[in-house]
């Protein structure tokens, strides 16, 4: 079933705890008909009652939140986004294990003809008849980044950003001596504005103000990060309409008590949103808590920073954009000990906020619903009556049970209940 399919009957799913955006019902029962939810109840349904039909599921024992949105995300289980034309539809399908319903396919900095592929790739995803997460517009950790920040990004990809014309596109320039220059990485950009959402810039290169700027115009949404911006220089960034920060705190200008550099910015202007890796490792627990609390759950968004390694066991050897990346119990690393991204799950990161002591409100909020606001998904990111009927159940322990995507099951464990 693609997402937006439905049960032809309704589907009532009753005597969870189900997590509302202000409290959680316990037990409660969600109604959804046509891949929307339609109805929310306090108590559960007896199982024999009026009105129950084929489509009704005793839930008690378990949790239902909303299904979790990662817009940081590389790979999972062996995929990268950038391997082949089938790298996307078989992220989206295996992204569902873990209770996400929708994501940003994410990039390392890469050549306009990688560029393209990927937007291919996004769109054969979309049109898959297979079960598969929603597949959002594209997360480019992109060409303009501060090679000194550049973290596991590719030296030889990164470009100055382009001279900006006044229509707002860029100008061409010559290549001397290079495949491609920025301005055609950009053309890439400027071709496929609906399939590209976030691009995650440094501000502080030279052009890169004016960059931000013609990004924000034409409807994209600027991530400060990979950045040694001073905290002047991010003020600048934010003036010139950035809204988001990429993977709060890893390749980033650190804060000190007289330089609070980007990431002091970025925790202080509340006009931005943040994301943050929330697998133990990029970030400290006890600093992460503190950031969170700091910035507020509402401007904050637990992302995996996951890489093909997501999901596999400690060893595994993968690839982020066609180099050769190995699996450890912390982390994903390049060969000369680069840390390349995480290993861990949505469904993990949900957990961890919950031992870290954040409400199941709060973490769902973290994983689901600042995302959706975030990126205007509208009836996504919370149970409502409306709302999309992406949602996920959780046994006891917090491990995905089952995946519904538009009310349809997208992915579900053997013996399952549902």
């Amino acid at each position: 079933m693609t997402p937006g399919s439905s049960f032809a009957r309704p589907l009532i799913l009753s005597g969870a705890d189900v997590v509302l955006p202000d409290r959680v019902l316990s037990p409660g029962t969600v109604i959804v008909e046509d891949g929307r939810v339609t109805e929310i109840e306090t108590g559960a349904r007896p199982a024999g009652s009026a009105g129950s039909g084929g489509g009704f599921v005793d839930l008690h024992g378990h949790t239902l939140v909303a299904g979790f949105i990662d817009v940081h995300v590389h790979g999972v289980e062996g995929f990268d986004t950038l391997d082949s034309p089938d790298a996307v539809e078989e992220i989206a399908r295996r992204l569902v294990r873990y209770g996400v319903t929708a994501f940003c396919p994410t990039t390392v900095a890469c050549s306009p003809a990688v560029l393209e592929r990927l937007v291919e790739s996004m769109r054969r995803a979309r049109g898959s008849a297979r079960p598969h997460a929603r597949v959002l517009a594209a997360h480019l950790e992109s060409n303009f980044i501060n090679p000194d920040f550049r973290g596991a990004q590719p030296l030889d990809c990164l470009r100055r950003p382009p001279r900006i014309g006044g229509d707002g596109l860029a100008v061409a320039e010559p290549g001397d001596g290079i495949a491609y220059t920025g301005a055609d990485v950009l053309r890439v950009i400027e071709a496929h504005r609906r399939d590209v959402g976030i691009v995650t810039m440094a501000v502080e290169l030279e052009g890169g103000l004016d960059l931000a700027k013609a990004l924000v115009a034409a409807g994209h949404r600027v991530s400060l990060g990979h950045s040694a911006a001073t905290y002047e220089q991010a003020l600048a960034g934010i003036a010139a309409g950035a809204r988001h920060a990429t993977h709060l705190f890893n390749r980033m200008s650190p804060m000190t008590h007289r330089a609070p550099g980007l990431t002091g910015a970025v925790l202080a202007e509340e006009a931005v949103a943040t994301e943050i890796v929330c697998d133990g490792y990029h970030v400290h627990p006890a600093v992460l808590t503190t950031a969170i609390r700091a910035k507020r759950v509402e401007r904050t968004m637990a992302i995996t920073d996951g890489s093909a390694g997501a999901g596999l066991p400690v060893g595994s050897k993968v690839s982020l954009g066609g180099r050769a990346v190995t699996v450890t119990e912390d982390a994903c690393f390049l060969d000369d000990g680069t840390l390349c991204g995480s290993r861990i799950t949505m469904d993990v990161a949900f957990r961890r906020l919950l031992r870290l002591g954040f409400t199941p409100m709060e973490a769902s909020r973290m994983c689901s619903g600042t995302q959706a606001a975030e990126l205007g998904l509208a009836g996504q990111g919370t149970i409502a009556p409306g709302g999309l009927a992406d949602l996920v159940v959780l046994d006891r322990q917090l491990q995905v049970v089952t995946t519904f995507v538009g009310g349809a099951p997208a992915w579900g464990r053997a013996r399952a209940a549902v």
